[in-house]
């Protein structure tokens, strides 16, 4: 996942402390990678909104006569912009470190709660004074074409009347993490986090299985009127926000704020039934062998993740430490200037990959536009789950260090559908280097069935996710009966029909409880699986020529948010297309790999 926030406690002030402490220390350049500052005094600390305001007005009140002085005060705007999402994003990054942390709590909360409203006020005043200058016409097409398309799009949105909602749902929202962060179960006389307990559904006791299954999922249903109780507060905020913009339901509303130029809601839909046509079938295939390979009756949810040959779980890396070692010298392997910035951001103490009690679940890769070097947070479970976490992540890591030149900070924005195309490629392109963590032949061949079978597994949950955010936001009004009703008509629709799940209805009423883009990132969802279908391509000709598709893939990466998307895409040497003959074409060359490691 690709984080985006205003938000962080690292500072300009401590993000140049962190630079140049690493740089005496190791001797590298990390100056070199940081923004050059010119607006901005040398030094300068982001604490009250009225030691920043002043930079914010002398930008509105200064005087624009001619193109070059348009041309400066965008760059001029750009350093502020990147000053100020630095320091939040670290501020955003302490509280998920350590959901205990008050006083990064506090920092969080003073960002949201009073520096984000009076700069989005203040950012909308630049922005109209932006577009109605009369040298707008006169800037490069090429150099400023989605940025200024971006600029239009956030002034139609804007509205003075949901800052207080934005920032009371941005506060909101980041419960459901401190939620999951302090969920345990017991196993084995010991007290677990819920990443820790999953690692556990891939060992060959079936008993044993079912009963870390039913722990984890009975855990969460502990707090599931908490979740429904917080979902139908953000529900009822997110609407009357879309209300307040002039738009009818929380759908159509999110869709434009997303910058979705280049495709619409009825592309999303097509997309859905792309997926139940065309990948559905080939899941439904996979769980067939698996079912006969186990000699099970049934198969259920706590058999997906096991061996079928009942081998114990692979164990690739020995600590955290180990597993950063061997992802560098897999990411050299497969391109120098891959394994180079994980062994920067390792350097600067930007990663933090354990899982421990307090930390919110999940896993971003945070971008630091300001010093260049971005942050990877994950939580290892020390099983090959994690590789493929920490790849993905890294494909986010190395998209934001070749764009850290690009001089508008907006290019460095990317909307989810490239930046994700960058991450979920990188997963099954450093597959063909995975001798570094399995040196054991046997074991390579169970870990790429392993990460395809995945690859297929998590397209039908994407459309579930998605189809069930499109019918909660176009329903407002809905209950929670009725919500718990469409869930699971979706559900059932997605989930492969030779998986039983007879017993398990309270579970699965339940389920979407465990995305948590529905509560922090409403429809932040589709975009991986429309860049799953991307990543497949590349892979596919990178099996076919690897030089040419690592090129290609570093071009594109390399683009930004410069072009629009289908033109990233192209760069790549893919299409953005989600037909059922593409979805077709892509899901049959997965599944004829795999085929080929089952043989």
């Amino acid at each position: 996942m690709q984080g985006s926030f205003c938000g962080g406690i690292g500072i300009q002030h401590f993000v140049k402390e962190d630079i140049a402490k690493n740089e005496q220390q190791h001797g590298h350049d990390y100056t070199a990678l940081s923004q050059k500052k010119e607006f901005l005094p040398e030094g300068f600390k982001i604490t009250v909104w009225t030691k920043l305001k002043p930079y914010y007005e002398a930008l509105l009140k200064r005087p624009i006569h001619n193109t070059s002085d348009l041309e400066q005060w965008i760059w001029d705007k750009t350093e502020l912009d990147a000053v100020v999402g630095e320091t939040f994003a670290w501020r955003y990054i302490q509280v998920t470190v350590d959901s205990s942390n008050q006083n990064a709590a506090e920092l969080y909360h003073y960002t949201v709660q009073e520096l984000y409203p009076r700069i989005a006020a203040t950012e909308n005043e630049l922005h109209k004074k932006l577009i109605s200058s009369p040298y707008l016409e006169c800037l490069d097409s090429e150099v400023f074409f989605t940025y200024l398309r971006n600029i239009r799009n956030a002034v139609e949105l804007y509205s003075a009347s949901n800052l207080p909602l934005a920032t009371e749902v941005q506060l909101r929202s980041r419960e459901y993490g401190k939620i999951f962060s302090e969920m345990t179960i017991g196993m084995n006389g010991k007290q677990m986090t819920l990443q820790k307990a999953t690692a556990l559904l891939e060992e060959t006791d079936r008993s044993c299985r079912e009963a870390v299954y039913r722990k984890i999922n009975t855990r969460i249903l502990q707090d599931a009127e908490q979740l429904e109780d917080l979902f139908d507060e953000l529900l009822l905020k997110r609407q009357q926000i879309a209300v307040n913009t002039g738009f009818d339901n929380f759908r159509d509303y999110k869709f434009k704020s997303l910058g979705r130029f280049d495709y619409t809601v009825e592309d999303c839909l097509h997309f859905h039934d792309s997926i139940a046509a065309e990948i559905l079938p080939l899941v439904e295939s996979i769980n067939e062998y698996r079912q006969k390979a186990l000699n099970l009756n049934a198969l259920r949810p706590w058999d997906l993740n096991v061996d079928t040959g009942g081998k114990e779980p692979l164990r690739p890396f020995s600590s955290a430490e180990d597993l950063l070692e061997k992802a560098i010298t897999c990411l050299s392997n497969l391109h120098p200037l891959f394994g180079k910035v994980l062994s920067i951001m390792k350097t600067m103490n930007h990663l933090d990959i354990e899982s421990r009690p307090g930390k919110r679940p999940g896993a971003y890769n945070m971008p630091l536009h300001l010093s260049g070097v971005p942050f990877i947070f994950m939580n290892a479970t020390y099983l090959q789950n994690d590789i493929r976490t920490l790849m993905h992540e890294s494909g986010h890591a190395i998209h934001s260090y070749l764009i850290r030149n690009q001089r508008l900070n907006a290019s460095k924005g990317l909307p989810s559908e490239i930046a994700e195309l960058a991450s979920m490629t990188m997963e099954l392109l450093v597959m063909e280097h995975w001798d570094v963590f399995f040196n054991n032949k046997e074991d390579l061949r169970r870990a790429k069935i392993i990460q395809l079978e995945n690859v297929l597994r998590i397209l039908p949950w994407i459309a579930t996710i998605d189809k069930f955010q499109h019918w909660l936001y176009t329903h407002p009004q809905h209950t929670r009966a009725e919500r718990k009703a469409e869930w699971m008509k979706i559900y059932v629709e997605f989930n492969p029909k030779n998986i039983s799940r007879e017993g398990l209805e309270q579970y699965s009423e339940y389920l979407w409880h465990k995305q948590l883009h529905i509560f922090e990132s409403p429809f932040y969802s589709i975009e991986y699986g429309m860049a799953q279908l991307g990543a497949i391509a590349i892979w596919k000709k990178y099996r076919e020529n690897p030089t040419t598709a690592i090129e290609q893939y570093i071009d594109a990466l390399k683009l930004g948010y410069t072009k629009p998307i289908g033109e990233v895409y192209a760069a790549a040497g893919i299409a953005f297309d989600f037909s059922r003959a593409y979805v077709s074409e892509l899901g049959a060359f997965v599944k004829a790999e795999l085929d080929k490691l089952l043989e």
